[in-house]
């Protein structure tokens, strides 16, 4: 612990941590720091004016970590200040900050989020930029985000569905609602496809029951088309990377009937795809398939040497539900 207590040492191993992605690493740095609650701000703050942008992102980790309305004020100057920049630099800490105020909780985070949302929408924003804030809002779903995400969109002319579409839906319908809209054929898969990309990054207890439906209508859509047109194919990539996400929670509860058709869904998809037969299918089927599916697995194993791999994990697990 004495080693850590020389700032500059703490600054470099920070910066270190968070550029390569160790946030555990970061998080433990962080308690060290914590030690001295106003030492640690002072030190976070001080490094956020750094102009290495390596920093400036440890600094913004650092600061969503703490949360707390003062982190979210500095926070928000400092996106407006890297806004500003227009740079590759300013893109990637304003990125950071994003994420960080996804993190924080409270009405405050929220609000800046808005008003990052709705500076982007007054211009041409990069839809990447409008998708990253939409994910955050969903982390912060609350009601009084209704009326300025519909604000936004009304501004952003924008011809293909994207992830503010989706966002509004989910805080707009009410579960069964939502049951009906995914189970409706006239509502195009690639916006069905977009509320599944918000719930694979957070499924709220109160939207598993929406899950079902996705199922049926996925299952629905490989019958219909199995040739598979891409945008089938990567509605049902979505779903099963969506239930392999949060497996833990998903597949103890589920009725015989859904394993059946999620079973039926993943072994058209191997095929429709193959050479390179879908890697998340496969994965599903180790957890809903029977014994007999090794054989499809191996009968459309990729050759890509990664895929494979994955081909033969599943293999092996479904053998071993043979001999079980």
């Amino acid at each position: 612990m004495a080693r850590r207590t020389n700032p500059e040492q703490l600054e470099d191993e920070l910066v270190e941590a968070c550029s390569s992605g160790d946030e555990a690493r970061a998080r433990a740095l962080l308690l060290t720091l914590g030690e001295q609650p106003l030492e640690a701000r002072t030190l976070l703050e001080a490094l956020l004016q750094a102009p290495d942008s390596r920093a400036r992102q440890a600094a913004v980790f650092g600061l969503g970590e703490l949360g707390g309305p003062a982190s979210t004020r500095r926070l928000e100057q400092q996106l407006v200040l890297e806004e500003a920049r227009r740079d590759h630099d300013g893109a990637s800490v304003a990125e950071a900050i994003t994420l960080a105020l996804g993190r924080i909780e409270g009405a405050g985070a929220r609000a800046s989020l808005i008003r990052r949302l709705e500076r982007l929408a007054s211009g041409n924003p990069n839809s990447a930029d409008v998708t990253m804030v939409a994910y955050e809002l969903w982390r912060q779903r609350h009601p009084d985000l209704i009326p300025p995400v519909r604000k936004s969109l009304e501004r952003l002319v924008r011809p293909a569905p994207n992830a503010l579409n989706s966002l509004l839906l989910l805080l707009e319908k009410a579960p069964d609602e939502l049951r009906t809209w995914v189970l409706d054929p006239s509502v195009p898969i690639e916006d069905k496809t977009g509320v599944l990309a918000l719930l694979e990054e957070e499924l709220p207890e109160a939207s598993i029951a929406i899950l079902p439906s996705f199922i049926s209508a996925a299952r629905a859509s490989c019958e219909k088309a199995l040739g598979l047109e891409t945008a089938a194919v990567y509605h049902a990539e979505r779903l099963c990377s969506l239930l392999i996400k949060h497996k833990e929670r998903l597949f103890s509860a589920l009725p015989a009937q859904l394993r059946s058709e999620l079973r039926d869904m993943a072994r058209k998809l191997i095929v429709a795809t193959e050479p390179n037969s879908s890697l998340r299918a496969a994965i599903l089927l180790q957890f809903v398939g029977q014994s007999e599916d090794a054989t499809l697995l191996e009968a459309h194993r990729p050759a890509e040497p990664i895929l494979a791999e994955a081909f033969d994990e599943a293999v092996k697990v479904l053998r071993g539900r043979q001999e079980e």
